[in-house]
């Protein structure tokens, strides 16, 4: 298979979907890697690098799309990459397609195969290519909200461990999952005063041992919620529910009781966020914007701002699946892996998992079905899940 390798135009996007070591992995594999010339630099990967893993480097992103059966990518197609969609395409990529209704009516106007990181699942309701930068991203997020609670950002001027004598400020963390629990780590280590909301008992009872009892769990409710919002020094949105918009939880009205120089950092907003008033996507250059006297950090790609990083801690989980599409094909692949399954959002003009259906309101048909060329009857398929 031929694999490509653009390089990313989101903005402040310095992550790349391919290690040098990747790509000689598949080139051993016998298949052959594109990688857009730059792609790896943000990341610290030269092209020399590449090269000498036996990678082409191609001059121009439309030749790198244009030439290649699988993209391999880190962040969904921007507008101006839908031109290079095509039928039978195959594309591996974040997609948050729930809240990208532009971006699913091309995929499926076009014909694209397309996988998301973020929906692939195992068994036990894992998502192992979205942990990784889920553990980057709340860890980032209570970097970024000490930042912004200094003064000098406009934030409440406090410190977030306080100092003797001085009380820490109180972190209210919307979810106890991957963002949830290690933005809850760097909070606790900085000596915060940290709080977590959760709707699962036996998930605050896991939180509540893993901490030894160090952080408060709240049931998530209305009421808890309001109660929690107008406390916080920072709120971290924290919630995720797999391949579907993320459900809003914190009201306009209950940020406009929080404290003047408080800070929100969303980090569900690439699928919607979880706040009423995060009602923009910001950037790193331009990452916050006031409402209500309260600073709001809604950067979608919050991981970019650690390229070394985060491109080691993807490509590590998402190589294994990379190689086996590249030797199986995507028919082959999923037949013996159903987790990589879930994965697919879009198939060759059909939306393929069910929370993008439902959230485009347009219908869902299992990728098995169109693979094998089943008829689909939806009322014999389970609501909310592949057959």
């Amino acid at each position: 298979m031929i694999i490509g390798v653009p390089k990313e135009i989101k903005s402040s996007e310095y992550r790349v979907a391919l290690t040098p070591a990747g790509a000689g992995m598949l080139r051993a594999a016998g298949h052959e890697v594109l990688v857009q010339q730059g792609a790896g630099e943000g990341s610290g990967f030269t092209d020399e690098q590449y090269v000498e893993e036996g990678a082409r480097i191609i001059e121009g992103a439309d030749k790198v799309w244009l030439g290649a059966e699988m993209i391999l990518k880190v962040k969904e197609p921007l507008p101006e990459e839908f031109g290079y969609f095509r039928n039978g395409l195959l594309l591996f990529t974040y997609l948050h397609l729930a809240a990208a209704p532009g971006l699913t009516r091309a995929l499926i106007d076009q014909g694209v195969s397309a996988l998301a990181y973020e929906t692939i699942q195992l068994p036990n309701g894992a998502l192992p290519l979205l942990t990784p930068m889920s553990e980057v991203a709340g860890r980032m997020a209570v970097q970024v909200g000490a930042q912004f609670l200094e003064a000098f950002y406009g934030g409440k001027g406090i410190l977030l461990g306080g100092v003797p004598g001085v009380p820490p400020a109180e972190v209210i963390i919307l979810g106890g999952g991957i963002v949830g629990t290690n933005a809850a780590r760097i909070a606790l280590g900085m000596g915060a005063s940290v709080v977590i909301l959760e709707r699962s008992a036996d998930r605050m009872r896991q939180i509540d041992d893993l901490f030894h009892g160090q952080i408060r769990t709240l049931m998530s409710n209305p009421y808890n919620i309001a109660q929690a919002v107008r406390k916080a020094d920072l709120l971290i949105g924290a919630v995720l529910i797999p391949g579907a918009r993320a459900p809003r939880l914190v009201t306009e009205e209950m940020v406009q009781t929080m404290k003047k120089g408080a800070v929100i950092v969303d980090v569900a907003v690439d699928q919607g966020g979880s706040i009423a008033t995060i009602d923009r996507v910001t950037t790193h250059q331009q990452p916050v914007y006031e409402k209500y006297g309260v600073l709001h950090y809604a950067v979608a790609n919050m991981p970019g701002a650690v390229p070394r990083t985060s491109t080691f801690a993807l490509t590590n989980v998402t190589l294994p699946y990379v190689l086996e599409l590249a030797d199986k094909g995507l028919s082959g692949a999923i037949a013996g892996n159903k987790p990589l399954g879930k994965g697919v959002n879009t198939y060759r003009g059909h939306i393929t998992h069910p929370q993008v259906a439902e959230a485009a309101g347009l219908p869902y048909t299992p990728v098995e079905h169109l693979l094998h060329s089943v008829p689909y009857d939806p009322t014999t398929i389970a609501q909310g899940g592949l057959s």
